[in-house]
């Protein structure tokens, strides 16, 4: 057993993927860890070209896209670490600094999961998380603690966080053994979300842990507009909603989010010309109420 399997997804996308494995390669020299990369259906098998470039890591493929959580959960199956460094393949790695993370965690086992400092691609050195606020019982409102400001060391201090940030994930092997792999019913977008509700449910912390900084290219696969990722974040906030609140709190989530957010998205979506992204938000919907999970069907 190693004492860190890093994890991540290719999604044609082998670019971000071999910039990515460049980073972990030049920073992690002296680390004792192995990667497991997933080649998650691509149109063309780009494990072939992974394999080549990393002969050393192990290369996976499926021929069908599972999702951002099976395919996780895929890799999970074959590593041996004593900790699991879920990473996002559209991130850089800038240094070994995750050994002081794992020396944290070793020193206070009541910590179960981590995520690190997240810095945007572009602007340079603007941060995307510095830990998460909670989630609001009702309309489910929260904002990443230090969204869009320049990182000038400010969120220096470790600090608990109510939730992981699916980007960059380092998780304690007990956890996995205790709460299971991530939920798959989501497919893409809130099973990060749903996992570390699950994971604090276990009696287990979250923590921002900013020893270490990645930096995240952000929506390189599913644009930042796309009907796509409108679909799943609205169907998937619904369901993250009926899994992590009371039936009473879920029905006025539901009443709220259908009668005024997805009405003011639809509307501001209209209004920007965008009419597939619409039609998406309202399908969202409608498959939730459907119990349609999982892969949107005709994607």
């Amino acid at each position: 057993m190693v004492e860190l399997s890093v994890i991540t997804i290719n999604y044609n996308s082998v670019n971000h993927t071999l910039e990515m494995l460049a980073s972990l390669s030049r920073s992690f020299k002296g680390c004792s860890y192995e990667c497991i990369v997933l080649d998650n259906g691509s149109v063309v098998d780009e494990s072939v070209i992974i394999k080549s470039n990393y002969p050393e890591y192990e290369i996976i493929r499926s021929d069908k896209n599972l999702g951002f959580a099976a395919g996780n959960n895929l890799c999970l199956e074959r590593a041996t670490g004593s900790y699991l460094f879920f990473v996002n393949n559209d991130t850089l790695l800038l240094d070994s600094s995750v050994k002081d993370i794992i020396s944290h965690m070793e020193r206070e086992k009541k910590i179960g999961a981590v995520s690190p400092k997240i810095v945007f691609y572009k602007p340079e050195n603007t941060l995307q998380f510095a830990g998460f606020t909670p989630l609001s019982r009702i309309t489910l409102r929260n904002r990443a603690i230090g969204f869009l400001e320049i990182d000038r060391g400010q969120y220096r201090d470790p600090q608990p966080t109510h939730f992981l940030h699916g980007a960059a994930m380092i998780v304690r092997r007990d956890v996995i053994t205790a709460v299971g792999g991530m939920p798959e019913d989501y497919f893409l977008y809130y099973e990060e979300m749903d996992w570390s509700e699950s994971i604090k449910r276990a009696g287990y912390e979250l923590w921002y842990l900013p020893f270490m900084k990645i930096i995240h290219k952000e929506s390189s696969t599913v644009g930042a507009h796309s009907p796509l990722k409108k679909y799943y974040i609205t169907r998937n906030r619904l369901l993250f909603a009926k899994r992590n609140r009371t039936k009473a709190e879920f029905l006025m989530f539901a009443l709220y989010f259908t009668l005024f957010s997805v009405t003011k998205d639809i509307t501001v979506e209209l209004f920007k010309g965008r009419i597939s992204n619409s039609a998406s938000i309202v399908e969202g919907c409608i498959d939730f109420f459907k119990q349609k999970f999982g892969e949107k069907s005709h994607i």
